[in-house]
């Protein structure tokens, strides 16, 4: 029989993470934890449930979850954040894959759709495609840091029942205090590629990120909550410019 692992990276989830535990106790095999140093009480939860806990100094997105991936040591491997929890359906189908003697992929997508201040989303980060699902044996791995990407090599599919439900911020403070240090470490990864800046992109770009998100994306139809997630690509999109003028101005 085929064995899941499912891989997580954490710092002070202790107020999700059981949410996340909870729902995949039936599912994995092995559940492998890698920590980056939590102050509350998410490595205790963790071990309450059987996982394996490795705390680590952070090394960025990428590298935190090639670190925990290296660490399983199932088939497959399911990659969770700490906020992200499958449905009943998505983890049936889940089961159904891995059973199966010549899977017809090497790693699998799943669909995430976003809960916001307490609501389902239905059409901004409701229909986002993530591979997350992937057998050991194609060489899965992390690439970026960022903006990171999984990778395996072989063939990907869609896994098309089931949803993974993104608990995404706790809070508007929590949103758009990540928004800004998102930008700042966006405008540090474009300084370090020689991108520069200029007064038409600190103009254009916010404004451009507002209408794609509330209007191309149906952010409008999505009432508060939808205006507010463009607001704050419009505010990551200016102060990530505004922090690359910032390095620029330093440097000189």
């Amino acid at each position: 029989m085929p064995t899941l692992s499912v891989a997580i990276i954490t710092k002070n989830e202790e107020d999700r993470l059981p949410l996340v535990l909870e729902a995949i106790k039936d599912l994995a095999h092995e559940i492998v934890v890698v920590d980056s140093g939590s102050t509350d009480r998410t490595v205790e939860i963790a071990k309450s449930y059987g996982a394996k806990v490795f705390v680590e100094e952070w090394k960025g997105y990428g590298k935190q979850k090639q670190s925990a991936f290296e660490k399983t040591t199932g088939d497959w491997v399911l990659f969770l954040d700490a906020d992200e929890v499958p449905d009943e359906q998505l983890k049936h189908s889940i089961r159904k894959l891995i059973k199966e003697e010549q899977p017809s992929a090497d790693g699998y997508y799943v669909k995430r759709r976003a809960v916001y201040l307490g609501k389902p989303l239905r059409f901004i980060w409701a229909n986002e495609w993530l591979l997350r699902l992937v057998n050991r044996k194609a060489n899965p791995r992390w690439v970026g840091d960022i903006h990171e990407t999984l990778v395996v090599d072989g063939k990907t599919a869609k896994i098309a029942e089931g949803e993974l439900l993104h608990y995404t911020y706790r809070d508007l403070y929590e949103h758009f205090h990540k928004s800004l240090l998102y930008a700042k470490l966006s405008a540090e990864e474009y300084f370090k590629k020689g991108k520069k800046p200029s007064l038409l992109k600190l103009l254009l770009n916010p404004l451009w990120a507002f209408l794609k998100v509330y209007l191309l994306k149906l952010g409008f139809l999505e009432g508060y909550r939808g205006f507010l997630i463009a607001v704050s690509y419009s505010f990551n999109a200016f102060m990530k410019y505004a922090f690359l003028t910032e390095f620029y101005r330093s440097r000189k």
